[in-house]
């Protein structure tokens, strides 16, 4: 992930929560600040589930 910075702070700032690997997926596709690249990362290593902060995210993508 080239802007795993940007999304982090957009996970902690910008989502709301709870939220499915689908909602998350939703909203990052819909954003111009990352590349189609990242997008997918994103896509391909978010593991199916429910989220309820961003720091779950995080951890569970292993950043």
């Amino acid at each position: 992930m080239q802007n795993k910075s940007g999304a982090i702070d957009h996970l902690k700032n910008h989502q709301s929560y709870p939220a499915s690997k689908a909602d998350l997926v939703k909203e990052c596709d819909g954003l111009s600040d990352f590349s189609e690249e990242d997008k997918k990362e994103f896509s391909e290593n978010l593991p199916a589930g429910s989220y309820n902060s961003a720091d779950e995210v995080v951890k569970a993508l292993g950043w």
